[in-house]
């Protein structure tokens, strides 16, 4: 899915993901995520409480921001683990 029009004209859900995000977690947050976009809603995934993700997980964040979702309140961890990550696939 990919984001075609500005955000005020599209309606969101916030999906809530906490503890743990890792591989074996990715199949179910994709498959909310296609939901939400086959009803043309826009995904906030807000992270505040994410405690622990894997380099999966992280991988999967990074592809479908701006893309698929947008990420609120991430914790400074991945941010910082997004820009490494970022710098040595680049």
């Amino acid at each position: 899915m990919q984001r075609a029009f500005s955000t005020s004209s599209i309606p969101d859900v916030t999906i809530r993901v906490s503890g743990k995000l890792l591989q074996g977690h990715l199949s179910y947050l994709d498959q909310l995520i296609q939901m939400a976009g086959a009803c043309e809603l826009w995904v906030l995934l807000d992270l505040q409480n994410l405690e622990k993700v894997d380099r999966a997980a992280l991988l999967y964040l990074m592809r479908g921001e701006d893309y698929a979702f947008d990420l609120v309140s991430c914790p400074n961890f991945i941010r910082e683990w997004m820009s490494h990550e970022f710098l040595r696939i680049a």
